[in-house]
Formats: C-alpha cells, structure tokens, sequence
C-alpha cells in the first residue's frame, strides 16, 4: 500500500485530493515555460504569437488531466497566480515592480482565460461521459446515491459540484438530462465565464 502512485502521467493521492496533482502541473508547467524562456521573453517576436506559443506548450503541461479535478477556492487561486506569472515573465517584468495585475492583463491585452478553459474542458468532459454508452460505469458512478447520512460540517466539495456552481444548474437531474443532449450543452458551455 501506497499514499501515491503515478498512473498515466497524473498523480493519484490516497485522500483524492487533488491539491497536490494541481500543484505538481503548476511546477512541470513552470519548467516547461522556463525551458522556451528565451523564445517567449524575446521582444523581436510578436507578444501574440508568444501567447499561442504559451498556450500550446505550457497550457497543454498543466492542463494535462484537468477534466478530473475537483477544484477548490485555493487550488483556483494558485491556477490564476500561475496565469499572471506567465504573463509578467512574457513581458519581462520584474518581481519588485508595483504594477497591478490588471495593468499586466491590458499590456498583455487580455483577460484571464486559464480558468475559464478549465471550466469549459471540465463540463465538456461531463457531456461526452454522459453521451456515451463505453463509460456506463462512470454514469452510474455519477448518477449514484450513497446510502447513510452525512457527518456534521460544510459539504466537501465535489466535481459534479463544481460544474454545477459553473453552469447555473444546481440540480444534479437537470445537469445530467443537459449532458447528454449535445446541442443544450454546446449552449450552456458556451455560456460559462
């Protein structure tokens, strides 16, 4: 027995917290970026086609796996603290610099997208579990109730509630029946901010 094994690439935790696996993408993700650091801080290229280049080589390192997590308040605070680090390093600012994140975010003429992906990929994912028939372990699996009573204290949060504070459906039912009606889920995840 183990309290951690690598399966695929991502790491599983004996308490299924994924805090730990956040933070491991977060670091791998972080030498990604400092492995092309040359290429993506050089100002002779373009900042928009050094931003494709984050996304398609340090985004696709980080959100290896994504559609998994049960994200907490701090694990979307380490996303986004990791979003706004990219782009100071892209524009080359200095840790001892004043400057607001939202000054970063219009130099960089943008606004945070990583999480807004991740809610979109997550509630994507639920869609094409629920559509298809290979994965009918995991629809019972999310569909399933557990017998007995809750202990005392705040609900943990879960995955399925994290899609539902996202889409606006907080019945489980009404998510479920969205998911697996292709087009009513295209709407309601082209609708997530």
């Amino acid at each position: 027995r183990v309290d951690k094994f690598k399966y695929l690439g991502v790491w599983l935790f004996e308490e299924w917290a994924t805090d730990k696996e956040i933070k491991c993408r977060i670091e791998q993700a972080r030498q990604a970026f400092l492995k092309f650091r040359n290429v993506l801080t050089c100002s002779d290229f373009d900042l928009d086609l050094r931003l494709r280049f984050v996304k398609c080589y340090v985004w696709a390192v980080l959100l290896y796996g994504a559609e998994g997590w049960t994200l907490k308040v701090s694990a979307i605070n380490k996303l986004e603290a990791f979003e706004m680090w990219l782009y100071r390093r892209i524009l080359k600012i200095p840790w001892t610099a004043r400057i607001t994140n939202e000054e970063v975010l219009t130099r960089v003429n943008r606004e945070r997208e990583l999480f807004d992906t991740i809610k979109k990929r997550k509630t994507a994912y639920l869609g094409h579990i629920m559509r298809n028939d290979k994965y009918r372990f995991l629809q019972l699996v999310i569909e399933g109730k557990i017998e007995g009573r809750r202990g005392i204290g705040r609900k943990k949060m879960s995955w399925l509630r994290n899609i539902r504070q996202w889409t606006g459906l907080r019945d489980v039912q009404t998510l479920i029946h969205t998911a697996r009606n292709r087009e009513a889920m295209e709407h309601v995840i082209a609708n997530i901010h």
